[in-house]
């Protein structure tokens, strides 16, 4: 009896083990089965992610190039719109520098920077140095035509005038000199009281100043007593007919007169249709009437507004006085940006300056301002 139970029970063991195995086996295969759906439902959540980060991406970049095309003219979406061809200038005075900062300067560092206004006037300051002056000669190792080796500037006059002439030359135009430049007081005050003495005879008191300013500046009063202007005109020691040549309608004069505002310079004292046909009289705002073959150098930014806006010195001034922040552009781009504060008399100030601009330079106006020109 006991046999025959013992014989039933290891089938049914075995069949037992069997479905163990299977349902092992089963449980095995149900686990992969699971995690394979798992990995798929996973990756295709993060094939989704993926998808949707690109396309977030290529938002991303179309907004970014429609704002590089928008502000790839250098100026702030809020100012006005400027024209695409062409010179171009937006009265900013409404609107703030942007990323402002500012930096302390005092008058000695930035008086000679080039816009110091001096005519009959306005005098040059008192505190005006004239200590930084270079000879033109042995600046340039007689490179540069001159009278004599008293014929001086300040660097960044000199330097441009060098930049001019240079670039006259490679266009076969040479042959300038230059027969003056900086006056100091004394020579001026000597040039002026022997005026006083040749019209003595004529005047007297008050009215013989009056007649004697009228052919000589008054010392501090002459754009010589400035040492950023100088006067051009054509020598050769070998040649009379170039002596002779009348310098302003001459190649080499033309040529000046045409480009000198591409670095930096100015013709000081234009008149009707001189020294160029297209030369506007600009003698009531000078208070010169004479025919001057004299140049003042005021920085490159300056000189294109100038020149675009057919402003003299003095016409550049009042204007910056009456619009304190304005932008120049040529085809579309940003040149440069212009901001004008009023300092006063203080022997040092802060200056108030963008971060956007590639360089800026600040100048004294000798109207209590100094105008910062930001080049882009």
């Amino acid at each position: 009896m006991s046999k025959r139970k013992k014989s039933k029970a290891v089938p049914v063991v075995i069949v037992l083990t069997v479905l163990f195995a299977a349902a092992a086996v089963a449980c095995f295969y149900a686990g992969d089965w699971v995690t394979a759906q798992k990995a798929s439902a996973l990756k295709s959540v993060q094939d989704q992610v993926v998808a949707h980060n690109e396309a977030e991406r290529d938002k991303y970049a179309a907004a970014m190039a429609d704002f590089e095309r928008e502000t790839s003219s250098g100026a702030n979406l809020a100012w006005p719109a400027q024209k695409s061809e062409g010179w171009d200038v937006l009265d900013l005075t409404s609107y703030p520098l942007e990323s402002p900062s500012t930096v302390t300067m005092s008058r000695s560092q930035i008086m000679n920077n080039g816009l110091l206004l001096i005519n009959q006037w306005h005098s040059r300051p008192e505190d005006f140095d004239e200590s930084t002056m270079v000879g033109l000669g042995n600046y340039f190792n007689w490179a540069v035509q001159v009278a004599d080796a008293s014929v001086s500037l300040f660097p960044v006059a000199a330097d441009a005038l060098k930049a001019a002439l240079d670039d006259a030359a490679a266009e076969d135009l040479t042959h300038y000199m230059v027969p003056e430049a900086y006056r100091t007081w004394d020579t001026q005050n000597t040039y002026f009281q022997n005026r006083v003495e040749r019209l003595s005879s004529k005047y007297t008191g008050d009215a013989l100043i009056e007649a004697a300013k009228k052919e000589v500046n008054y010392p501090g009063t002459s754009e010589y007593n400035s040492g950023l202007s100088f006067r051009l005109q054509l020598y050769d020691r070998n040649d009379k007919e170039i002596n002779n040549t009348k310098y302003s309608t001459s190649s080499q004069g033309v040529w000046m007169n045409e480009n000198c505002w591409k670095y930096g310079l100015v013709f000081r004292f234009p008149l009707n249709a001189w020294p160029l046909p297209t030369s506007t009289d600009k003698s009531f705002v000078t208070g010169i009437s004479g025919q001057h073959n004299l140049y003042r150098y005021v920085g490159k930014g300056s000189a294109a507004l100038m020149h675009y806006m057919d402003f003299c010195l003095e016409d550049y001034i009042q204007y910056m006085e009456e619009h304190p922040h304005v932008a120049l552009f040529e085809d579309g781009q940003l040149k440069y940006e212009y901001y004008r504060q009023y300092v006063g008399e203080e022997a040092s100030f802060d200056i108030l300056i963008t971060g956007r601009a590639k360089s800026y330079v600040s100048s004294l106006d000798n109207m209590g301002g100094v105008i910062t020109v930001f080049e882009y």
